[in-house]
């Protein structure tokens, strides 16, 4: 780990305009194979399934640059916001480079704490990235991380519970889903779909389906509880009083959720690609993988997509290495290690050109997902966009519950809005 060139986080913003230590863009050295340096990665992915393959990564590059020495840890992803940001505010023990969640970039980049990218080696072939993740680097006209892999949640749906009643297709359209979700309960014995209800994030289709959003952020206002809010909410909540959806757990909703489709006990939901190997174990897929179906969301009356998720690579402001971290970045968000990520774990690409690969085309997952995050809408980046989807757990529930209205239940979470957003936000 790489100490701060003034240990303190106020000297970060000066930092940013000096490029403290080796690094900015001035100072690369223009051979990738005369930089030198000791950096430490922290990689937040899954320690079983996914970390084997990054961790390969990494000595693939030290073989490749040997004067350059990457250090590996794999950091809990529960933990890894709250510890960089400690140790980045302390000035001792925050990782030259980490992959982070994108809601993360909008908060640490305005904490002063990632080294803008724009003009470095870490950054080339940016026209190769697709618009939509690479959004979620960028703050304030200025980009702070490089995207890694892409996600948005999709239509899964059971083939063989849809052709049982009769489905010849999976819906295309809200109304439809509510259809055919009415058409699975009367004539199988599965419910048509799950809707994880006290999940904002898994609510956005339906926001988006209406023309709507949480926040407008051109214009600094909270819609999270417009006319168009109050809409997805009541469509939701129709899908659950019609029987076209079943009555939806209100804790451990999404393993409740996971569970009955797995178990063909309920024939379609909204979920994403990091789900698809748990969802393969289940009894409805393990036999016939071809069972499970991957279809965009249904489009509403106003538009259609799914919210936009995946992770970043970020340097740390602070870094005493930065020439070393812009290179290591650059190396793992390329073109050959995102088609190694996409062809051995199904993980989503932000390349253009990795999709044109026969390795990468040729994974279910990718191929699966592709339509879906085609259709996905960019996400609310803020500082507070981590913080955005808290208040629909508590407040969300009690709407689906009979409670309080979806009117109450979208003015409480505006409220707390309210309380987190600047001033200026009306």
């Amino acid at each position: 780990m790489r100490r701060t060139c003034f240990g303190a986080v106020s000297a970060t913003l000066l930092l940013l305009a000096s490029g403290c230590g080796s690094g900015g863009e001035q100072q690369e050295t223009a051979d990738p194979q005369e930089v030198s340096g000791e950096i430490t990665f922290w990689d937040t992915s899954d320690a079983t399934n996914e970390a084997p393959v990054f961790e390969e990564l990494v000595e693939e590059f030290n073989d490749t640059y040997p004067q350059v020495t990457v250090n590996y840890e794999n950091v809990p992803f529960d933990d890894a916001q709250d510890n960089f940001k400690t140790a980045a505010q302390s000035g001792e023990g925050a990782p030259d480079v980490m992959r982070v969640d994108v809601a993360w970039v909008p908060e640490m980049a305005s904490l002063g704490y990632l080294a803008p990218l724009d003009g470095t080696r870490a950054l080339q072939e940016s026209e190769d990235f697709l618009e939509t993740p690479l959004s979620s680097t960028r703050h304030k006209g200025q980009t702070y991380a490089v995207p890694q892999v892409t996600d948005s949640l999709g239509l899964l749906y059971n083939k063989d519970l849809l052709e049982e009643a009769g489905v010849d297709s999976p819906p295309e359209t809200m109304e439809e889903l509510r259809e055919a979700g009415l058409t699975v309960a009367e004539e199988t014995d599965a419910d048509g779909f799950y809707v994880n209800a006290s999940d904002g994030f898994y609510l956005l289709p339906h926001y988006y389906a209406h023309g709507g959003d949480l926040l407008d952020t051109r214009e600094k206002r909270i819609t999270v509880n417009s006319d168009t809010g109050v809409a997805a909410v009541e469509e939701v909540l129709d899908l659950i009083d019609s029987g076209a959806a079943a009555e939806p757990a209100l804790t451990d909703t999404y393993a409740t959720m996971q569970t009955a489709f797995k178990e063909g006990e309920v024939a379609m939901i909204f979920n994403g690609p990091w789900a698809m190997e748990d969802i393969r174990a289940g009894s409805a897929f393990s036999e016939d993988l071809d069972n499970m179906g991957v279809a965009p969301v249904p489009a509403g009356p106003e538009g259609q997509g799914g919210p936009t998720g995946g992770h970043d690579y970020a340097v740390y402001a602070g870094s005493e290495q930065l020439d070393a971290s812009y290179l290591f970045t650059r190396f793992m968000a390329s073109e050959e290690s995102q088609a190694r990520i996409a062809a051995e774990l199904g993980l989503l690409p932000t390349r253009s050109s990795v999709y044109e690969r026969d390795s990468v085309a040729g994974n279910h997952t990718v191929s699966a997902f592709t339509p879906v995050v085609e259709d996905a809408q960019p996400g609310v980046w803020i500082p507070q966009s981590g913080t955005l989807f808290e208040p629909f757990e508590t407040e969300i529930p009690a709407a689906v519950s009979g409670e309080t209205t979806p009117e109450q239940a979208l003015d409480a979470i505006a409220d707390r809005y309210s309380s987190s957003l600047p001033e200026e936000w009306e």
